[in-house]
């Protein structure tokens, strides 16, 4: 009877080591498990809420996001607060395109992305810098798997470092926390309703089926006369420099405004009410550099020393010959609706 107890304990306490051990997933066995489930997918939609704490004011706006394998990708970034500036950035066998639908403009690139930098809210990208990153490290909470890794943004160094979870039970993407060099975290991404896609078509990610999708929406500069649509917006951050001089042109959509900084580094910046082309002119116009994302859920156009982009009702152009490309997107996601005078 004795002899026959102590093999049922043998049995069980050996069953319970084998469950523990098989419950137990070391970090090699997550991300073999996460490069898997990327590779294997032949799509994905996703919502995101994406928090940025990069200002005066905690900025709040959503994603929605569509991927399918072959590297297509629509990104949809939407403001409640700004209809007018809600854009796509869109990847298609023809190149990378930003559009703003509401004022029918489009840019196109011959650019990398998204593989040239982090992107906190793609999957495949998540996994990649985790890869990449040989002292990553890894722990667990009851229910997710967490990763700290470095970041790579090509135009701002001062995130360098996040925290990724995903879900225990399906390997999914659940929250991304990207911190400042003090362990801030400044940017926060949470991911809803994360389902595989096996039916997204080519033409979801059609220039012309996107751009389409807008809304019906009066041209910028249809105002009663004499008034102004645009209060005159100024950087928060300019590396030292000073307004030196501004000035103001009548044009058919309003007024352009000039305003140069000298300084260490100096700049131009020219901010005029949004145009909306016709729809018989809006054809991508084609830029030699990256689509660029400015603080505040924005998609600017780098090309050189220049950086393009719209914000609300305005056009904004920012140009330097002695700032760096980080430089210059710190000055431009430091230009907001709150930074008028």
């Amino acid at each position: 009877m004795k002899k026959r107890f102590l093999i049922l304990l043998f049995v069980l306490v050996t069953m319970m080591l084998v469950i523990s051990a098989c419950g137990e997933k070391s970090k090699e066995d997550v991300v073999k498990k996460l490069s898997q489930q990327a590779e294997e997918m032949a799509g994905y939609k996703t919502d995101v809420t994406m928090t940025m704490r990069t200002g005066k004011e905690e900025q709040k706006y959503q994603i929605q996001i569509w991927h399918k394998k072959e590297d297509f990708y629509r990104v949809k970034l939407h403001n409640e607060e700004d209809e007018k500036g809600n854009q796509i950035i869109l990847k298609n066998k023809n190149g990378v395109y930003v559009l703003t639908p509401a004022l029918n403009k489009s840019f196109k690139f011959q650019s990398d992305w998204p593989e040239n930098t982090s992107q906190p809210y793609l999957y495949a990208s998540l996994v990649e810098d985790i890869k990449k990153d040989t002292e990553a490290e890894f722990n667990t909470t009851e229910n997710h798997y967490v990763f700290k890794t470095k970041t790579n943004y090509q135009n701002n160094q001062t995130l360098p470092s996040q925290e990724i979870y995903f879900d225990k039970k399906n390997f999914k993407p659940v929250m991304v926390k990207v911190f400042d060099q003090d362990k801030q975290a400044l940017v926060e991404v949470q991911f809803k309703d994360f389902t595989k896609a096996d039916g997204l078509k080519k033409e979801d990610f059609d220039v012309d089926q996107n751009m389409a999708m807008a809304p019906t929406e009066a041209p910028v500069s249809n105002m009663e006369e004499g008034t102004q649509a645009n209060d005159i917006l100024y950087p928060q951050e300019t590396l030292g420099a000073e307004l030196v001089d501004k000035q103001e042109v009548k044009t058919d959509e309003g007024t352009r405004v000039i305003m140069t900084y000298q300084g260490e580094k100096s700049f131009t910046l020219i901010q005029e009410p949004a145009e909306v082309e016709p729809t018989s002119a809006g054809r991508a116009v084609p830029v030699s550099g990256d689509p660029v994302q400015l603080t505040g859920g924005t998609f600017g156009a780098m090309s050189g020393q220049r950086l393009q982009w719209s914000q609300s009702d305005t056009t904004f152009n920012l140009a330097s010959e002695e700032l760096t490309q980080e430089e210059m997107v710190s000055i431009a996601s430091s230009i907001n609706s709150h930074s008028s005078k």
